[in-house]
Order: structure tokens, then sequence, then C-alpha cells
């Protein structure tokens, strides 16, 4: 199919329209995304388009539609639905569409989606009409949109969200079944030594099966943390208070002198003296209340074991009847197991603290998360749920965010292409996350696979959303999605390399700038920006001196894996050619794309240390920018004569300054902020420090009456000044202190500086050694820096550097 005019992509049009006796729905947007059809997405082998599901459904008796079109991409223009005929793609991730109803009298209906963002973006527009935006974001997928009349479901829509950035048939569905299918290699591989005594091998999508392979790990200690409860088990004491004959009771309570005196007709005359004394006469009660305490063992916690215990049961008896069903030789090791854990299910299922009632909703308490006994049956819940769940729970996940499945699929695509060579040594990705029912990858632990090369013995490690133990950023947190670790032999060091997933690719539309520098499409420079970050910001402390700390960078390169499905032609790709160049770049990795990767990984893997070393670019003149990095002084912080100044410079967008002040005219054109100095003696204690700063947009040189801005309170003077217009002023989130120094002119400093420091006198360190000091006595706490002079624009000596005492 031809690609449309450029002007179609970007015009909103009305892409369905419903009519029905009880109201008209239209749904507007544009009609192509341009990724598709850059990338011709979505297309079958003959270049036709893939047949999209769109589904209206009546779902009252008197509900009748009256006419169902849909936007034809080759018409261009609205035509009438037929179930039968292909209807293309309308609806993408990530685009806004307009939903307008228009409702017929006495039909009051309102809007209904299962999530809570598109339900609330709907919203009544007067008494007839309902209107909003949607936007599935990166959930792709089958979508239903209802109208409900009293709360009750009149009508439905169904339909299905495309992906922009990838092929739906040949990609994001392979894409699920990978994630299936890798989830339950890396579940058996740390199970594996029980599952080879089940010998189902041919079927590993049998979720009974891998259940029944992590009950045997864990159920002798679920049978002895049952019998742990009995010895002690949860309970309350339940208060029964009934009314019994007086002669019968054996102990009463003072509760019953407020219940007799609200019932007299139990209470018995009695002239020689009874038990009670109201207005001089004697009362002895007939019948009072017998209060009893007992105990009671219906919580919710018993009823979670009960509960549990009998799901075991049950899948068991499930697994008997598919086992018998096979029609194959009966293995009596498992039949034995099976026999024996029923066995033991019935007899605590006959536990005393076990008869209470059936259990209605599972509420996470204390008693489960701590109690001896309880914490252990949740943990191992928890596990066996987990084992079931994994193919739901993933599903469930990849059917909604896209973005998020594409990074689980990266990490476990890597993983296959790894195993098939490699020896799997140990792995700890699948967690327990104690707030939920499902397996993730999990986030919060550090998530890694261990290999071996079979040909060198040699082992390396795969790392999911962690860094190697000891790597970390010393500025900004960084955590990239996958990090290869390698430990090659006759090398003291490691040598580690970022892939980092991002779903997300510039299509190089035509006119546009990353065409004319890259000519097809590929990963988006700000993502090739990121891996310059990772590979620059995450370090290693390498001296083991705490006075004199020194750190080493250990990411020797970083990649970008991103969705693009034509391997040959980006092999021409500028950002491929730059990994060979600097080790930073991007690599296509989909389903139908991996050879580029499989290639990568074999050669990092196969590279003798001295090669490996040599793939990392070191910078030109390292040791000479290390000596010279406080050379460049390119912030300029400037004092004020008066207290009006501050408003007229913030109003007028510049500074001024006498030329005078500058030894050499080149430090002007080295200067890339400018920041005011507000000192103590004008502004206050409370105001005073440095707050405002600005980049500067441009300077010059002028007498001090050209600046008719700012009249000089003077008058009109000949005085060379220097202007500096700001882009615009900008104010620190902690403002720098005067703490015992200020400045009377001006002051030069490096950005860096300017950024950390917290106090003026931290703005004069100049020498690397003054630096390293700070910075050190920094980490310990809050630092007194000490000129010869108050004023720094005057001072010459660094008479102190010290942590200051805690008072």
């Amino acid at each position: 199919m031809a690609l449309p005019p450029t002007g179609s992509l970007n015009r909103a049009v009305e892409l369905l329209r419903i009519e029905t006796n009880w109201f008209q729905l239209y749904i507007q947007g544009k009609p192509f995304h341009p990724t598709v059809e850059t990338l011709q997405l979505h297309r079958t082998e003959d270049s036709t388009w893939v047949n999209a599901r769109f589904q209206p459904q009546s779902l009252h008796s008197e509900l009748n539609f009256l006419s169902v079109e849909r936007f034809s991409p080759i018409e261009k223009q609205l035509i009438p639905w037929d179930p039968d005929q292909i209807s293309p793609p309308l609806f993408y991730e990530t685009q806004n569409y307009e939903l307008i109803v228009e409702l017929e009298p006495d039909f009051p209906l309102t809007f209904f989606h299962e999530n809570i963002s598109l339900r609330e973006a709907i919203l009544p527009k007067g008494k007839r009409l309902l209107s909003g935006l949607l936007n599935f974001q990166n959930e792709v997928g089958f979508t239903e949109l209802e109208l409900r009349l009293y709360g009750e479901p009149v009508f439905r829509l169904q339909l299905e969200i495309f992906p922009s950035k990838m092929d739906y048939k040949k990609d994001y569905e392979a894409i699920l079944r990978d994630v299936n299918e890798q989830i339950y290699n890396l579940a058996f591989d740390f199970l594996r030594k029980t599952y080879n005594l089940m010998g189902l091998k041919e079927s590993r999508n049998q979720s009974l099966s891998e259940f029944f392979v992590i009950l045997q790990q864990v159920f002798q200690q679920l049978v002895h943390q049952v019998e742990l409860i009995q010895s002690a088990p949860n309970h309350r004491h339940r208060v029964e208070n009934r009314l019994v004959d007086s002669a019968r009771v054996k102990k009463t309570g003072r509760a019953n002198i407020s219940f007799l005196s609200k019932r007299p007709h139990l209470l018995e005359l009695n002239e020689r003296g009874g038990q009670l004394h109201i207005q001089g006469k004697s009362y002895t009660p007939k019948r009072v209340l017998e209060t009893r305490r007992h105990v009671d063992y219906d919580t919710l916690e018993n009823r979670f074991v009960r509960w549990v215990l009998l799901r075991i049961q049950q899948r068991l008896k499930t697994l008997k009847r598919l086992l018998a069903q096979k029609e194959r030789a009966t293995d009596p090791v498992i039949v034995t197991k099976l026999n024996r854990m029923q066995s033991d299910l019935q007899r605590l299922l006959k536990l005393d603290f076990l008869q209470v009632g059936d259990m209605t909703q599972l509420t996470i308490s204390l008693v489960l998360q701590m109690a001896p006994g309880y914490r252990e049956v949740y943990k191992n819940y928890l596990l066996l749920m987990k084992g079931l769940s994994i193919q739901n729970d993933l599903f469930r996940l990849s059917m909604k965010d896209l973005a998020q499945l594409y990074e689980y699929w990266c990490f476990l695509k890597i993983h296959d292409l790894l195993s098939r060579k490699y020896e799997l040594v140990s792995q700890n990705v699948i967690k327990l996350n104690r707030g939920g029912l499902f397996v993730t990858l999990d986030r919060t632990n550090a998530a890694r696979i261990v290999y071996r090369n079979p040909r060198n013995g040699e082992q390396f490690t795969l790392y999911y959303n962690s860094l190697p133990s000891g790597d970390r950023s010393r500025t900004v947190s960084q955590r990239p999605d996958n990090v290869l670790t390698l430990k090659k032999q006759h090398s003291a060091i490691e040598y580690k390399y970022v892939f980092d997933a991002k779903y997300r690719i510039n299509p190089a539309y035509e006119g546009t700038s990353y065409k004319r520098d890259y000519l097809t499409p590929g990963p988006l420079e700000e993502d090739i920006n990121t891996m310059h970050r990772y590979r620059d910001a995450i370090v290693y402390e390498s001296s083991q001196d705490r006075e004199q700390k020194e750190f080493e960078r250990t990411m020797f390169g970083a990649y970008v894996l991103f969705p693009y499905p034509n391997e040959e032609e980006y092999r021409q790709h500028p950002l491929y050619r730059s990994i060979e160049l600097v080790n930073v770049g991007a690599l296509p990795f989909l389903p139908s794309t991996t050879t580029l990767v499989e290639q990568f990984l074999d050669e990092l893997i196969m590279d003798s240390p001295e090669k490996a070393y040599e793939r990392a670019s070191q910078p030109r003149g390292t040791k000479e920018y290390y000596k010279d990095k406080l050379a460049g002084k390119n912030v300029l912080v400037g004092a004020l004569s008066h207290k009006d100044q501050l408003s007229d410079l913030q109003r007028h967008g510049f500074y001024h300054v006498p030329l005078k002040h500058f030894t050499d005219h080149g430090e002007m054109a080295k200067l890339d902020y400018v920041s005011i100095y507000q000192s103590i003696a004008t502004f206050g204690r409370e105001q005073a420090g440095i707050t405002l700063y600005g980049r500067v947009k441009s300077w010059s040189v002028l007498p001090r009456e050209q600046i008719r801005e700012i009249p000089s309170r003077r008058g009109a003077t000949s005085e060379l000044y220097v202007k500096f217009d700001v882009e615009e002023w900008l104010h620190r989130d902690r403002p720098i202190l005067p703490g015992g120094h200020g400045i009377q002119h001006v002051l030069f400093t490096s950005e860096s500086i300017f950024n950390r420091a917290e106090e003026v006198a931290e703005l004069r360190l100049e020498s690397e050694e003054q630096l390293r000091d700070w910075r050190e006595k920094r980490r310990r706490g809050k630092v007194n820096v000490k000129w010869d002079a108050y004023n720094l624009d005057r001072a010459n000596t660094l008479e102190s550097l010290a942590i200051e005492q805690e008072t």
C-alpha cells in the first residue's frame, strides 16, 4: 500500500461513526501513524493490511443499530462496516482519540471502562453529550468501551490497539511467546533436580507439573509448620452471656446489677433478707446472667491455613486424574509421593484449630507476616502461587505495558541466547514479592544469572536492573536494564557492558535532521547520550586509602537495544559503526532481528583481555585534564551596589559591572553563568547569600551612560562597564550562604564548584588538593572554610579547611 500524503498523517478525521436509536457515537483521530507508515508495519506478505478487530455489540434488546461506518485508508472516507471484510488498523498506542457520544432524550447513558484513567477521561457535557480524549499510551491489545443505562451495560465496543514501533503479528506475539517460555525455563533451571523426577520434560507449559516440582521442595516444611502452629494457634476469646436459674449459677458478674434493674419481673421479694436491697426491701433474683469465656479458633489466619491445605489437596487430586488420563506407565515414586501427601493433608485438616469456616477474602495481617509457623506457611503459599501464576502474570503484564514487556523480553532473550551456548551456573532472578501474588523480575534485589564458558571455564554474569557489587554513580543514581560482566583469564579486572532496552525509535522522516544525518531509522540521539552517561557515570572505588579516594570508570561499553526489523540496512547506520569507534552505540533487537546482538555477545565473550581493553576509548589528555580542570572559571559571582539593583536586574534581564574588575579581558568570553551575591549589610541575614543565577546570552563593553535601563546614581559617566545579558534568571534550590565571608565586587569560580558549594567561602577553592580535601571532609560533615580576608575577592591565602565541630 502506498504511503499516504504527509498532510493526511497529521489531520484528525472521523474514524468511527455508530448511529443507534439511543445515541450517536463518534471517534476522531489521526487515520495513520507516521512511524507505522515509515516502517511499513502490520502488513501481510503481499503488503496489504492485517485484519484489525472492530466489534460493536448491543447488550439490550431495545437498542438497534441504524448505521455503522469506519474510516477506510484506501478511500480516505467513512464506509459502511462489513464484519466479513478486512478492517485495517485504526487505533495505535500513544495517540489521542476523541470520543463523542450524543444521547437521545430520555436515555441518560454513562461511559464505563475497567481502567479508571480512561473512565474518568470521558465526562458528560450537559445532559445529552459525553466526550473526552482516550490515550492508550504503551498498552496494546483489545479494549472495550461500554455505555451503561442506570448502571447496566447496554452497548459495548471492542477495539484493537496496535503497536507503533513493532509489527503486531511478527514481533509482538513472538515476544509474548518468548517471555512465556523463558520464564518457565528460568523456573525449571532453579528446580531442575526435582523436575527430572516428574518426567514431564516434553510439556513445559503444564502449570500443575511445575506446581508439583515446587511442592516437593516445600511440603515437609509446610507440614512441620502447621504442626508447630498446633502448639500455639492464633485464637480470640469469645464472651458469652446466657440466662440461667440463680440456683445453678456458679459465678455472677457486675453486669447483673444493670441487667436486673431493667427487668424487675426477675426479682422475688424476700422478707428474710435477699441478695439485693432496693428502697429498704430485700429481693432475691429468680434468674441471672452467667458469663462464660471460651477460646475461639475461627480467625482469618486459621481460615487461611485451612484454605492453603485445601487448595493443595485439590491440585493433587487434579494432578492424579491427569496422570491417569495419559495412559502411561505408572511411576511408583510419583504415586507414592502423591498418596503420602494426600494422607498428611487429611491428617492436618482434622486438627482442632482448623475446624473453622471458609475463607472469603485474603487479608495480610501481622500474624501471617511475623508469627512463627504462620509466617512460613504464608511464605510457602506465595512460592506455590507464584509458580502457578508465572504465565498469567506476565501475560497480563504484556498485554498492558508494551515498554515494560520489551524491557523484560530483552533481558530474557539475552539470557536465552547465552544459555544456548554456555552453561548455566546459578540464577536468582525470580524473587518472592510479599506485596502480591504474582511473579515479576524483581527490581529490589541484585538479580543476576551466572554462566560458564565450556571452552575455557571462564565465568560471566548477566545482571538485570542492578549494578555489580562495588559499582555505583557518585553523581546521579544510575540503573541500566542489563549489565554483562566478563571475568577473563590472565586479567585482574572485570569487563562490564551495558545493554539498555529502549522501546523507542526515530523513524527518520523525510525532511528531518535525523534523516539528513543518519539516512535510515535508528535509536534516539538522547538514548545514545544516556549510554555515554552510563559508561562515564558508573565508577568503582579503587583506592583503599580513606584520605585519598580514587575512582575508576568500570563500564567498557554501553549499547541501546531498540525495536527495528531491518538488520542489514542498519549495518550502515553511523550509530552502529560507532560501536567499533567508541564502544557506544545501538543494536536492533526484536524476535525477527537477533543476529547482530547474538554475534556481538559472542565477540565480547571470546575477546582476549587485550582486545577487550582496547574496545574502550580513553579521553585524550586525561592526566592534563585532571591537573587543570579547575583552570576554567566560567561563573561570575557579582555583588550589588544597592538593594534596588536586585529588582532592576531581574526586570531587565542583565547584570553590569565595571570593566576594571577584570584583570584579563579574555575572562569575559569564558563566562557561561552570572550569579548574584546579596550581602548581609544590604539584605540582612535572612536574605543574604547567592540564590539568583542565569546563563549568559551575550556580553558587551560600553560606557556606563549608555546603560539607560538602570540609570547611574552617580550621574552620567563614561567609565567602561561590562553588560551581561542573561537568558533567564533562575533560583537555586538551596542558596549559597555567606558563612563567615562575603564578596565586595566580583568573584570567579567554576560551574562544578558553584553547583556543589554550600557557603560562599567554598567558591574560592582553586587547587586540586584543596578540592580533594574539601570533598573528603564534606562527606563527614559540614566544612568550615576560612580565608585571610572577609571579602573573598580580596583574599589571597586559605587559612583553614576543617570539619565544623558539633556543639
